[in-house]
């Protein structure tokens, strides 16, 4: 097994309260705030790297009565992660929510984000967006890519996620990889 490695400012918990120099932001700060993925944007648990060594060095996938479920044992106590818990642990209440806009979905709605530099790819860029859809989709990255570098650029995925929080639409956070 590969050893584990973090980046200090990965994944970090999003800032969501409005300060001064927030000037312009307020709408969208609100807006996070409003959204069931709210507590998955500000929760901030203590992780232990000893936690996590145990967890990947003893866990198992599992598939039980047609659920696929990790196992292992952290401090001798059996750990149990589904679907379903991550979904209810983090509260996102996005079952029945989209996995994935279609392509031509993502590329209109995406215009009228401003969004200004469309073509047929489905690789998308940060700075051809406003201030404030840059903080929108930026505090999306931080939080659920599983990239280090390239913050500038995000997938079809985020862009769904993102149009889907914008339209008001449930997108399903606990199906994406």
């Amino acid at each position: 097994m590969t050893t584990l490695k973090f980046a200090d400012t990965h994944n970090m918990v999003a800032f969501l309260s409005k300060p001064a120099e927030s000037d312009g932001f307020e709408q969208i700060v609100d807006f996070l705030n409003a959204q069931p993925i709210r507590y998955a944007l500000k929760v901030n648990p203590t992780i232990y790297i000893s936690c996590i060594e145990q967890f990947w060095s003893t866990g198992v996938v599992k598939t039980i009565n047609r659920e696929v479920q990790l196992h292992a044992l952290v401090d001798g106590k059996k750990i149990i992660i589904s679907e379903a818990s991550v979904r209810r642990d983090l509260k996102l209440e996005d079952e029945e929510g989209i996995d994935c806009l279609p392509n031509s979905t993502i590329f209109e709605q995406l215009a009228l984000m401003g969004y200004d530099k469309i073509s047929q790819k489905l690789t998308f860029y940060k700075p051809f967006f406003s201030p404030q859809w840059k903080f929108l989709i930026h505090t999306i990255l931080q939080r659920l890519s599983s990239k280090t570098t390239a913050w500038n650029e995000f997938s079809s995925t985020i862009a769904s996620a993102n149009i889907c929080l914008a339209t008001n639409q449930k997108f399903n956070f606990s199906k994406y990889d």
